[in-house]
């Protein structure tokens, strides 16, 4: 069905038309119209809406800073149902994620000038192959991977652990290093290992050529569309919530040797908003049911991908819980009647707790407690069971990166 709005001339109404000359909007936007019949709606998590079409139009003027904030009232409820359809958000370029995309690039060119520098070669070959095409474990350890034993006491991974140095080529390795050697950060200091810094670090670090080309083709992608519905200041919140949470999920029931990096979990926070966008506008959707069929066979995709080394499906599925909780919070939801406002904030008012609930439990439980005797086949979620890792049993340090 066609919108149609009023005719202004001079800037008053032009009274003396009849109804049925009233100026169809498709006439206004031809390319809009042929779009409409070719059923040329994207999907709203990889479009790039057309900002040029009157974006700034319909703004109202007496909006409040927390309206403007959370994009409710922004617009008249007619002009944010058109923009949904057309995939518009509150802006126009994802800042944000090229800015993190370019900071991530740096850090594995860092990567493979460190392995280079230690090995002769930027991808690590001896004493095991890197399936990722990148460094080896002990240089992805030392630049700030997520690892249990540099971040407090292991029963399993004592102080006194030797590992493979960074420039080892041997398995078993020849040349070996100290746990405190290994983890770098100026060490210890005579204390217990606290580096927790970790939880977050080990987001921007990648493990190979393929790890990181698999995340930024979805970064800028998936994520980029998310920022642009979002705005920056809530996609930032939302991403390094999720990808903090996932790493805290992960270090507190994956195996404890094996690292862990990568931005999979933050950017599962930003898919997971992608589901919170398509349950709360599902009547503004174009072909939600094919839709949600193609977002859960991308999410099984992901959660499978969570089984390859150096990738943790802990941080993918915290991720993608914490991305659903801060997402229902920070998105903004067109709510066309008041029920529909009620239940969305009825979610937020028990998402915001939820979340905060979450955090504080798993961080206290990484550091005070063995999650392990509350949940043994957790690690199941994020380790196949094979004869290399010992069938998911003990910490998951491999003989090839340490002197036992």
């Amino acid at each position: 069905m066609s919108t149609y709005y009023p005719v202004y001339k001079d800037n008053e109404l032009e009274t003396n038309q009849e109804p049925s000359k009233s100026l169809n909007v498709d006439e206004l936007n031809p390319s809009l119209y042929d779009a409409r019949r070719s059923g040329g709606f994207q999907d709203l998590e990889y479009a790039d809406g057309p900002y040029e079409t009157g974006r700034e139009n319909l703004l109202s003027k007496n909006v409040s800073p927390l309206s403007r904030f959370t994009g409710v009232g922004a617009y008249p409820l007619e002009q944010q149902i058109e923009n949904k359809k057309r995939g518009i958000g509150r802006q126009k370029y994802p800042f944000v994620v090229w800015a993190l995309t370019v900071a991530m690039i740096g850090v594995f060119i860092n990567e493979l000038v460190v392995n280079s520098r230690a090995q002769g070669t930027p991808v690590s070959f001896h004493p095991v192959v890197n399936p990722m095409l990148g460094p080896s474990t002990s240089a992805l350890i030392n630049l700030g991977a997520r690892f249990p034993p540099c971040m407090k006491l292991v029963d399993g991974v004592p102080l006194s652990t030797e590992f493979g140095c960074l420039n080892n080529t041997a398995n078993p390795p020849d040349i070996l290093c100290s746990l405190e050697e290994i983890c770098g950060f100026g060490g210890f200091h005579d204390k217990a290992p606290n580096q927790w810094f970790r939880f977050i670090t080990a987001i921007f670090l990648h493990a190979g050529f393929v790890h990181i080309l698999l995340n930024m083709f979805a970064q800028l992608t998936v994520s980029a569309q998310i920022e642009r519905e979002m705005g920056s200041g809530g996609f930032l919140l939302t991403y390094f919530a999720a990808g903090i949470f996932g790493n805290v999920l992960g270090g507190n029931f994956a195996l404890v040797g094996s690292p862990s990096i990568g931005a999979s979990g933050a950017i599962f926070g930003t898919l997971a908003v992608t589901w919170v966008d398509l349950f709360a506008h599902w009547k503004y959707q174009y072909r939600p049911v094919r839709k949600l069929i193609l977002m859960t066979i991308e999410l099984l995709v992901g959660i499978a991908i969570g089984y390859i080394p150096y990738v943790d499906n802990f941080a993918h599925l915290g991720g993608f819980l914490m991305g659903l909780l801060v997402g229902t919070t920070l998105y903004p939801v067109i709510s066309a009647t008041k029920r529909h406002k009620l239940i969305m904030w009825g979610f937020r008012l028990l998402a915001i707790p939820l979340a905060i609930v979450l955090f504080v439990v798993l961080v206290r439980n990484f550091y005070t407690s063995n999650p392990y005797a509350a949940c043994s086949g957790c690690r199941y979620l994020s380790c196949f069971p094979t004869a290399a890792n010992n069938h998911c049993k003990g910490t998951g340090l491999s003989t090839s990166s340490t002197g036992v």
